[in-house]
């Protein structure tokens, strides 16, 4: 069964529409590119308390428990620094792993 690695991202909305052409375009290819994961989907949370900021669910499909543990050993810290570099304090993240079922 394939593995689902989950970032639930609050943006601020000064920055939101930005931050969301930057994932969809550069950071989630790239993440793609290290071909730890086959693909990525956006997703943004309805019925939540956007006052503060949107909240997105980024999730990245991989094949197997592998090449997840690949990403995390070989580039998760260069794309949460670039991610902090480029975005500093204006975004929280809550990850999560979970295993398809069906």
């Amino acid at each position: 069964m394939g593995i689902i690695y989950n970032v639930t991202v609050k943006v601020e909305n000064s920055i939101a529409d930005d931050w969301l052409k930057w994932l969809m375009q550069e950071h989630g290819p790239q993440i793609i590119a290290t071909n730890c994961f086959k693909k990525f989907t956006a997703l943004k949370l309805l019925e939540q308390d956007d006052a503060e900021g949107v909240t997105y669910a980024v999730q990245y499909f991989a094949d197997n428990m592998q090449n997840y543990e690949r990403y995390l050993a070989e580039f998760a810290d260069h794309f949460r620094l670039e991610s902090i570099n480029k975005w500093g304090q204006k975004f929280i993240t809550f990850r999560t792993l979970m295993q398809v079922m069906h």
